[in-house]
């Protein structure tokens, strides 16, 4: 398990400073996060901010009557929590993981004193906010303008950044929430994504085949997010076509 030393996956925790790791060290837990599990409700005050090692969490708003779209995501490249690190105590979305994984918790009020103490930890954490706006404000695009084929895999291109390996396991029914749409949808673009060659879909799982082709049939939509996170924080969240 890491240590004060920092041998953390999680892209924030590598890069503060070793005094503002030290803030944090003694209040990080371990954490297996499994799906479903729900790390933030919406409207409630938030338990605990975490910083994924893997796996990758969903920031889903809610219209009346459970109509559901995802507006952000976070995985080792963040963290939950950004109300936290604004000052806030609660938020009007609920979080929770589609993907599996594993990742480090901290109290709201421990993460708050440490940014109150440091300077450099506030700048970095908002330094991610900001990027995790970016990231919301592409969605907010891409939703508004985008073919559905088009989101589709500009939304499989920011999972797979996120993700080791090719395959991803996810149902089209989650897709479909996740997106906003209904399932027959998801199957429609997701056969257009196949005939391509660009991915692989079984049942529960889709294999990136051709980064190269998704990245160009996101038509513009994929890449504007991920150079902000790199100017911010300087680190690149993509990986190679």
């Amino acid at each position: 398990m890491p240590t004060e030393d920092n041998h953390y996956r999680n892209e924030l925790l590598k890069s503060l400073e070793p005094s503002d790791l030290a803030l944090l060290f003694p209040h990080l837990e371990f954490v297996d996060l499994d799906i479903p599990y729900q790390i933030e409700k919406a409207h409630a005050p938030v338990d605990y901010v975490v910083f994924l090692e893997s796996g990758l969490a969903s920031i889903v708003a809610r219209l009346p009557g459970g109509r559901d779209i995802e507006v952000g995501i976070a995985g080792r490249e963040g963290m939950t929590g950004a109300v936290v690190v604004l000052g806030g105590e609660q938020s009007p979305n609920m979080t929770f993981m589609q993907v599996s994984g594993t990742g480090y918790r901290i109290a709201p009020a421990a993460l708050q004193a440490a940014i109150d103490t440091s300077p450099t930890l506030r700048a970095k954490l908002l330094a991610y906010v900001q990027a995790f706006i970016a990231q919301m404000s592409s969605t907010v695009l891409a939703n508004g303008h985008s073919k559905l084929e088009e989101r589709l895999a500009r939304w499989l291109l920011m999972v797979h950044d996120r993700m080791d390996g090719n395959t991803i396991s996810l149902t089209h029914e989650f897709l479909a929430i996740m997106l906003g749409v209904r399932r027959p949808g998801i199957t429609v673009a997701l056969h257009i994504l196949e005939g391509k060659g660009f991915v692989r879909a079984n049942r529960g799982q889709i294999t990136i085949l051709n980064r190269r082709g998704l990245i160009e049939e996101a038509n513009g939509s994929y890449g504007a997010a991920e150079q902000e996170y790199q100017r911010l924080l300087g680190v690149s969240i993509s990986k190679s076509a």
